[in-house]
């Protein structure tokens, strides 16, 4: 079961608003998913995830039906994620102490000169934007133990010559 509040031992997470253990306390009294109050507010289930964890920000507008959805009052959020607070979108301590995290950095290190050699081959100098990206998580069955499949869709933004 997901941990109730923040971690605080864990940079970036000690230095979120308290805003952000309300969330995850009221997303584990309620039971919900990332993916249930996702559909809730009409979002997707990792930007959700990336809010609740402050690498993403909600507007006015999404806080207050991620409140409804929690059954908490909107007033005590708004208060605590106003316009003043922006994402912190960096990864921590590098490498990693998670395990789940420290095996994604894990293959950008096994693989990222390939992924990027493949890259470059099919779309020329460039990179992919994590800025315009979506990424999708999935089960997939299989008899010697399910899947995780990770897609990550990103626009192509090639270098600039000048």
């Amino acid at each position: 079961m997901q941990s109730a509040t923040v971690p605080t031992n864990n940079v970036p997470y000690a230095d979120l608003p308290s805003t952000n253990s309300k969330l995850f306390e009221a997303k584990a009294r309620k039971g919900l998913t990332f993916d249930e109050i996702a559909k809730a507010i009409g979002k997707d289930e990792v930007w959700v995830a990336a809010a609740f964890y402050g690498q993403a920000k909600f507007t006015g507008e999404e806080l207050a039906s991620v409140a409804s959805a929690l059954d908490i009052p909107a007033g005590e959020l708004q208060a605590g994620l106003g316009d003043h607070w922006w994402p912190h979108r960096g990864l921590g301590p590098v490498p990693p102490t998670d395990p789940v995290i420290y095996r994604l950095y894990e293959s950008v290190l096994v693989y990222g000169h390939a992924i990027k050699a493949v890259i470059h081959e099919k779309f020329g100098d460039g990179i992919m934007s994590m800025i315009d990206c979506t990424i999708n998580i999935t089960r997939k069955p299989d008899p010697k133990g399910d899947r995780v499949v990770l897609t990550f869709d990103g626009k192509f933004l090639p270098y600039a010559k000048w």
